[in-house]
């Protein structure tokens, strides 16, 4: 039966050309190395090596004996990674998301309802997600819109308001509302890693520039110290300090009111617990008419 470990000794006799180099290479000493040279032969049956004067080289079927160990190497990590992969898969919960804000209430209710389980995160296009639901490649989505599915749940979880922040002395700093057509024109600031809004932003504002920020720092000296327009939502608590200075103008647009709902296959309903727990919530402020 062939040995892994000695198929990589020939690989790498194969690679680096003599055994003290090979030897070197795998940290082991040339003699063990020239012992598994030589049980190897005797495994295969047929000649592998040209033996000369201190020294070995590969013959032909050597060298296809030794583009073989190299497949099999490979063959055999590939194995390796996938059982592995197949492990983490069965303890953790894959959830994609169109937009980060759901994220960050439903993440920590999943995970005290699962706590021997991994829950990871990302975010993906809205076709995307959908069909990964579907396919089993994820677990949990989140979308923007209801969905209609015999086979999927689908449950509401949280609604998110879009307002544009200006600086007071901005024109349009008296304004109660606006739309997106009053915002088409003005370059704005926008938070990298949005998800579905930034292009929303930009099919509805094809007028305008987006400086897309990646550092958050440097997003919020631009906003404390420019008088570029910026977004925020009643969800993004984390820009309140820095938001103080500027007038917070709700967007009116019915795409700038999004309710968001968890899709999952209904053969996975235990998931089902978080997703109503913040759907309590949803229906609770939604009845007594709060913004979320």
């Amino acid at each position: 039966m062939l040995d892994l470990l000695e198929l990589e000794q020939l690989a790498a006799f194969a690679e680096y050309g003599t055994l003290s180099k090979a030897a070197q290479e795998l940290h082991i000493s040339q003699p063990t190395l020239t012992r598994t040279m030589k049980r190897l032969e005797e495994e295969f049956g047929v000649p592998l090596f040209v033996r000369g004067k201190n020294k070995i080289e590969l013959n032909e079927t050597g060298a296809e004996a030794a583009a073989c160990a190299k497949r099999m190497l490979a063959l055999a990590e590939h194995t390796l990674q996938q059982v592995r992969a197949y492990h983490a898969r069965l303890h953790t919960i894959a959830v994609e998301s169109c937009a980060p804000a759901p994220l960050w209430a439903f993440l920590p209710l999943l995970s005290a309802g699962f706590p021997g389980q991994t829950v990871s995160s990302c975010l993906a296009d809205e076709k995307i997600i959908l069909e990964d639901v579907r396919a089993g490649a994820c677990d949990i989505g989140i979308l923007p819109a209801m969905v209609k599915d015999k086979g999927l749940e689908c449950i509401p979880i949280q609604r998110e308001k879009l307002s544009v922040c200006v600086p007071p002395d901005h024109e349009l700093a008296g304004r109660k509302s606006v739309v997106f057509a009053d915002l088409d024109g003005y370059n704005c600031l926008l938070r990298s890693q949005i998800g579905f809004w930034t292009e929303m932003c930009r099919r509805k504002m094809p007028a305008s520039r987006f400086l897309i920020q990646t550092d958050d720092f440097a997003l919020r000296e631009l906003i404390r110290t420019s008088t570029l327009l910026c977004f925020t939502t009643n969800l993004a608590g984390d820009m309140a300090d820095i938001l103080t200075k500027r007038v917070i103008i709700p967007v009116a647009d019915a795409e700038a009111d999004v309710t968001y709902y968890m899709v999952c296959q209904k053969q996975k309903k235990a998931y089902e617990k978080a997703a109503r727990e913040l759907e309590k919530r949803f229906v609770k402020k939604k009845g007594n008419g709060e913004a979320q």
